[in-house]
């Protein structure tokens, strides 16, 4: 789904209605999480950048950022295996340094990020979906101090709003793979019905002939299903029947 110039840019009251508008029109992930990320610095008070990082398994990976500084430093905290992200998804309790030039809680994080982009002070809050912490959101200021102590409140308001959000997506996401497959589960049966009628043969039979030709053209068996019944639903000349 392609955002619009108002939901890739939202203004402050704005943001949480394009957020749920994104959500209920669109089954996509890429889409929620980059808006998110968009809407963060409209809402919270001194975030200039956000980002949004996931852990798999021992994995941390990066799935949207509001622009290529917030990439840069979610890049570099996971380089470094140091920051407000990687102890926010790991730990219970809101990371935050307002300040990187005055005694930084990350100093190698802190050191890279002062030399390489405007970012001054650091966030991270935790995102729990379904009880489970799935994630984190990373706020970053350009100015030192900007992320007080009612920003951080903002962003743990706007961090419970955005794990509301990914839930949503997420059933969504669910509802429609349960469409998908009911469909396929059809067109097998329908597939199999047909196959048993032209060859006289029994389900299991018919069955196992779907299968074969899916591994033998490495083509998935729904696939194969519904090649099988457009091929008997298509007219064929008299002779070819």
């Amino acid at each position: 789904m392609e955002l619009t110039p108002e939901q890739r840019d939202p203004t402050t009251h704005e943001a949480f209605t394009n957020l749920a508008a994104i959500v209920y029109a669109s089954d996509s992930f890429e889409d929620t999480m980059s808006a998110i990320c968009a809407a963060a610095p409209k809402v919270v008070a001194g975030c200039d950048h956000a980002s949004l990082m996931a852990r798999r398994g021992e994995r941390f990976e990066t799935l949207a950022w509001s622009d290529e500084v917030a990439r840069a430093i979610d890049e570099a905290e996971r380089r470094l295996r140091s920051g407000p992200c990687l102890d926010a998804i790991v730990n219970e309790a809101a990371q935050v340094d307002a300040d990187l030039t005055v005694h930084a809680t990350w100093p190698s994080l802190a050191a890279w990020t002062l030399e390489n982009t405007p970012v001054r002070g650091v966030a991270g809050f935790r995102l729990v979906v379904d009880g489970r912490k799935v994630g984190a959101l990373n706020f970053f200021s350009d100015t030192a101090g900007a992320l007080s102590a009612p920003a951080a409140n903002e962003a743990a308001v706007f961090t419970a709003f955005a794990a509301v959000t990914i839930m949503a997506a997420n059933e969504r996401q669910q509802a429609r793979n349960l469409r998908l497959a009911l469909d396929s589960n059809r067109e097998i049966g329908k597939a199999v019905g047909l196959l048993m009628a032209l060859h006289k043969v029994d389900d299991d039979a018919a069955l196992e002939l779907l299968r074969k030709t899916s591994q033998d053209l490495n083509i998935k068996l729904a696939d194969v299903a519904r090649e099988v019944v457009a091929y008997h639903r298509t007219p064929r000349q008299a002779g070819n029947s």
